[in-house]
């Protein structure tokens, strides 16, 4: 179900007490669990680094559940949501993407891409949901997906339906309807942004997908599959003849390629300040460090410097076609814990590594396909038309996906780019 806001009237105004009132807003299997108005000064807790916001404005603090339903075995499931509508308002909705599996409802902040001041302070009123289901535990949990309809709101119908329903209160709470509409989120975040650019492009006006999670199944391919069994066939063995991965590449190792890298394409922006700063142009070969003759900890083991390269070249099938693109060779693949670059492999977000020797990858190429959470259509014409701006960011250290693919932005020619049509296409590395 997307709901849909009529406006029947031209008058606007706010009413008295209007917060509690929300209580009692009636809507096609929509559920208001609260409406509450929130003191100014306030905080809320940030999950992912455990620290608290900065003091917050006053607000009005709604939470509600959409198609409340028991699916498969009997479990419960619903499209469960907070939207904060600040005193200040600055006539504009931000809603903020999900992460991971989703499963858990975000403080509605706006974080992403916000820099030091969060949406809500900034005075955007600011949407957040759970896409249709409630994780078990941290981290990534997928099991919601044995359910059809749970796995359908997460890869695309549950951010379109939270936005039209937001938008209903937020025109109720102010007495006007939000000027314009716009989605920033990261990750799982960055995925839903793309997918609403493609397949609801005219419900916001403005996205912001960071580091999207496109083409996953291809992504889990390389870093689950290809990178570690690359590894694997370089790693010493346990006493039951399985690779011990952690040993495959050791901390000498790992210098020594930060070592070349940096020696190689440290300068290729032409200032040799010890970074590489242009990674695209970097040509490093690891096998230009493998040992000739005895190993030595001066150079890598021959073995070693093969499944580098093999690693980071991503993941090709017997003919030689490349499945996933390859990773750039930057400083950042020899990072240790917490943020484990790909020269230091081990178990990852989905749990310990692979064991396997070898793979195949035009077997295994054929299920990487999942249509209904990847967002590849290039065709965006409606949105061109009804949007200011699209901006996709990915940064070149993100070790879970390839970083070969460009931010691309959709810019426009006019002196105040989020209130207008888009004109033109640009992009940068």
């Amino acid at each position: 179900m997307l709901l849909v806001f009529i406006s029947t009237s031209s008058a606007w105004a706010q009413e008295p007490n209007s917060c509690a009132k929300l209580t009692n807003f009636k809507a096609e299997n929509v559920e208001i669990t609260k409406a509450a108005a929130i003191a100014a000064g306030t905080t809320e807790a940030i999950p992912w680094n455990q620290t608290r916001s900065a003091p917050l404005p006053a607000y009005c603090r709604v939470e509600g559940v959409m198609n409340r339903r028991t699916g498969i075995d009997g479990e419960e499931f619903g499209i469960t949501f907070a939207l904060a509508m600040p005193d200040q308002w600055n006539g504009d909705l931000l809603m903020q993407g999900g992460g991971g599996s989703n499963g858990i409802v975000l403080p509605p902040l706006g974080l992403n891409a916000a820099g030091d001041t969060p949406g809500l302070i900034r005075g955007f009123a600011v949407v957040s949901t759970d896409s249709g289901h409630r994780s078990r535990h941290p981290g990534f949990d997928f099991g919601f997906m044995r359910d059809q309809q749970a796995y359908l709101d997460f890869a695309y119908l549950a951010n379109a339906e939270v936005a039209a329903l937001a938008k209903q209160l937020i025109a109720q709470h102010y007495g006007k309807p939000a000027a314009f509409s716009y989605f920033s989120g990261c990750s799982t975040g960055g995925r839903e942004g793309m997918i609403l650019s493609q397949r609801y492009p005219t419900v916001f006006n403005g996205i912001i997908s960071g580091d999207p999670a496109m083409r996953t199944g291809f992504s889990n391919l390389a870093i689950g599959r290809w990178i570690p069994i690359a590894f694997n066939q370089a790693a010493p063995k346990d006493a039951n003849g399985k690779p011990i991965i952690e040993q495959s590449i050791t901390d000498n190792d790992r210098k020594l390629v930060r070592d070349a890298l940096i020696k190689e394409c440290g300068a290729k922006d032409g200032i040799a300040d010890g970074l590489i700063s242009d990674p695209l142009a970097c040509d490093f070969d690891p096998e230009m460090l493998a040992c000739k003759g005895e190993t030595r900890n001066s150079c890598l083991a021959p073995e070693k410097a093969t499944a580098i390269k093999k690693a980071l070249g991503g993941p090709k099938t017997s003919s030689g076609t490349q499945v996933y693109a390859g990773f750039l060779y930057d400083t950042g693949i020899t990072n240790g814990p917490p943020f484990r670059g790909l020269l230091s492999p081990g178990p990852g977000i989905f749990g310990p590594a692979t064991t396997d020797m070898t793979m195949d990858v035009n077997k295994e190429d054929l299920s990487a396909s999942q249509p209904l959470v990847d967002s590849m259509s290039t065709n965006l014409t409606t949105f061109s038309a009804h949007a200011t701006t699209a901006i996709a960011i990915r940064g070149s250290r993100l070790s879970t996906r390839s970083s070969t693919t460009r931010i691309w932005r959709l810019q426009t020619g006019a002196s105040t780019p989020w209130r207008s049509g888009v004109s033109s296409i640009s992009s940068q590395e």
